[in-house]
Order: structure tokens, then C-alpha cells, then sequence
């Protein structure tokens, strides 16, 4: 862990495209250990996935600001002039966050990992790649960008319509989430970053909740509800939040990155993407609906815990009360954005 928080922190604060990729480097040897803590085939599987692709995105990325170098004379991260170096670190971004079309590894190697091991891919081995995008926003190709972002929410959405297990549908939820992202990467690109904020508060939420509940499947999410029906109502509503409800936290990057593209008269593509977020909606409550409303054929005698004492428990309560409750800090969010 302290090798992620070095990788991390060395890529967000590096100027220079050697070092953001030795951070990079770092994250992903970090990481692989606690993909394959379980020895189990699939963990092993996921780990040697993970680092496959990984490994060919950093090299990729490397590359392209080679290329960039050779060609300009600037190693500086903001200053990627040559077009044929913003295409290959579109390309090796795109692989590392599990854009489409570079999204097969995530949903498998998400599979293979533990819950925590899941949260940690999803959030903060996500940030590290979307610093990059966010320092060289101003020289990538829009039309390449909004295609992807298209394609990721489309993919996400009708894939995660028939999944059985958790960890693959908070996958393809991510891939979805990430073209919500790179919508509006160019033209407003700190709002891609809130929205990365407010994606890792609300997917750190239900993890940890899912890991505390020890749910893997939908069958056993049913199941849950008796043991800690608290839980399960904050499970529902952060679920809700992460679909874009509007009372909730999770509707206002999306309300924010709708206004965006239709002050930059991307009316149709805001309309598309808009649409595709209902295929999310559609699992995201399927989900809440398994969370709390099903309870299963015969309920189980369980004594009812209305408070857990899991280390994690001040840690599930603040992410779903953040989860649920930012909206008002709208009119703070517009003044920065």
C-alpha cells in the first residue's frame, strides 16, 4: 500500500513524462500482489492479465512521448504538440483505464480480485492514468475522445445488463462511468475530474458495503437484507446515486457534463450518452431491488444487527452519507467548474 500511495503521488506530481511513467510502473508492480493474494487460478489469472496490459500501456505511453521528444525537443507533460504522440497516449491511457475498446481486461480481472483488491483497481489505480489525461487535455483529438466515451457508455450499459456477479457489474458500471468522463475531458476538464471524485466516493461505498456484507453474487445479495438491514437501505441509496438519481450525489456530474456539451453544441452526443445512462439505470436497480426489497422464499432466523462494530463501519457510513447528500454543494462545484 505504501508503494500505491508512492506510485500515485510520484505520477500526479511529476512534470516530466519518464517519471509520470516510472509512477505508473510502480502502481501496477504494487498492486499485482494483492491481485493474487488469494493463490487462487483466477487471482493468478487476473494478476498475469493486469499485468500484461498494463505493462503494454506504459510501454505505449512511453513511446508515444519518445516519439514527442524526438520530434519537438520536449520531455514536459503539458507540451504533447505531435499528433501521431497524442494518438498513442490516447491509445495507452484508454488501456489503462478500460475505455473501450481496450475494456476487455477489466471486467475479468476485477472478477479475480478480493472486494478490496476491486475497490482499489477501480478507484485509485484510476486516478494516476486520468492526472495525465487531465495535463494534456488541451492537445488530444475530440473527435477520437467522444467516440470512445460513445462506445464505453453503450458497452457498459448493455453489458452489465446480464451479469449474475457484483464485481463484473460495478466493472462494466466503471467503463460507463469513465465515458461520462472523457466526454467532457477537453472542454472542461476539471469537471472530469470532479466527476472522478464523486465516482470513487460513491464506488468506494458500495464495495466496502458489499465487502461487509460478504455479497458476491445476486443470489446472496437477497440474502443480506436479514443480517444488517441498515446496511442494505444505504446500500440502495448509494446504488441509486451511482445509477444518476436526481436527488442524489451521483446526479450532479451528470446534470454538469450535459449543461457542458450543450454550451459547446454537442446536443446529440449529450442526448446519446444521456439515453445509454438508462442501461445503467436499469441494473444499477436491479441491484437496489435484490439489496432490500426481495427477501428470500423462507427468511432465515438471523438476530438483526443495527450496528456493526467492522473497523471499516465510520468509513461505509461517511462514503454513503457523501453519496447521498452532496447535490447542495451544487452552486460550490458550478463556482470552481
Amino acid at each position: 500500500s505504501i508503494s500505491l500511495a508512492l506510485g500515485t503521488t510520484i505520477t500526479i506530481s511529476s512534470s516530466h513524462w519518464v517519471m509520470a511513467w516510472t509512477g505508473l510502473e510502480i502502481n501496477t508492480l504494487a498492486i499485482i500482489p494483492l491481485i493474487s493474494k488469494s493463490h487462487h487460478p483466477r487471482a493468478i489469472e487476473a494478476a498475469i492479465k493486469y499485468f500484461l496490459v498494463q505493462a503494454a500501456a506504459s510501454t505505449l505511453l512511453l513511446f508515444s512521448s519518445m516519439i514527442n521528444a524526438w520530434h519537438t525537443g520536449q520531455w514536459d507533460i503539458t507540451q504533447l504538440n505531435h499528433p501521431t504522440s497524442s494518438l498513442l497516449l490516447t491509445t495507452a491511457i484508454a488501456m489503462k483505464l478500460g475505455l473501450v475498446p481496450f475494456h476487455f481486461w477489466f471486467p475479468e480481472v476485477l472478477q479475480g480480485s478480493s472486494m478490496t483488491t476491486a475497490m482499489l483497481l477501480s478507484t485509485v489505480m484510476k486516478f494516476p492514468p486520468i492526472t495525465i489525461l487531465f495535463l494534456t487535455s488541451h492537445s488530444l483529438n475530440p473527435t477520437l475522445l467522444t467516440m470512445m466515451a460513445i462506445s464505453s457508455a453503450a458497452l457498459g450499459g448493455w453489458m452489465g445488463l446480464n451479469q449474475t456477479q457484483i464485481r463484473k457489474v460495478l466493472a462494466f458500471s466503471s467503463i460507463s462511468h469513465l465515458g461520462w468522463m472523457t466526454i467532457t475531458l477537453i472542454y472542461n476538464p476539471k469537471l472530469t475530474l470532479t466527476t472522478f471524485y464523486l465516482y470513487c466516493i460513491m464506488t468506494s461505498a458500495i464495495f466496502l458495503t458489499l465487502n461487509s456484507t460478504k455479497s458476491l453474487k445476486l443470489s446472496t445479495m437477497m440474502t443480506s437484507w436479514t443480517k444488517a438491514p441498515v446496511l442494505n437501505t444505504a446500500l440502495m441509496m448509494t446504488l441509486l446515486s451511482l445509477a444518476g438519481l436526481p436527488p442524489l450525489t451521483g446526479f450532479l456530474p451528470k446534470w454538469l457534463i450535459i449543461q457542458e456539451l450543450s454550451k459547446q453544441e454537442m446536443a446529440t452526443s449529450a442526448t446519446i450518452i444521456a439515453i445509454l445512462s438508462l442501461l445503467g439505470l436499469f441494473f444499477y436497480l436491479r441491484l437496489a431491488y435484490y439489496s432490500t426489497i426481495t427477501l428470500p422464499p423462507n427468511p432465515t432466523n438471523y438476530m438483526k444487527h443495527w450496528h456493526t462494530n467492522k473497523p471499516t463501519s465510520a468509513l461505509i457510513a461517511t462514503l454513503s452519507s457523501m453519496s447521498a447528500l452532496l447535490l447542495p454543494l451544487s452552486p460550490m462545484t458550478f463556482a470552481s467548474v
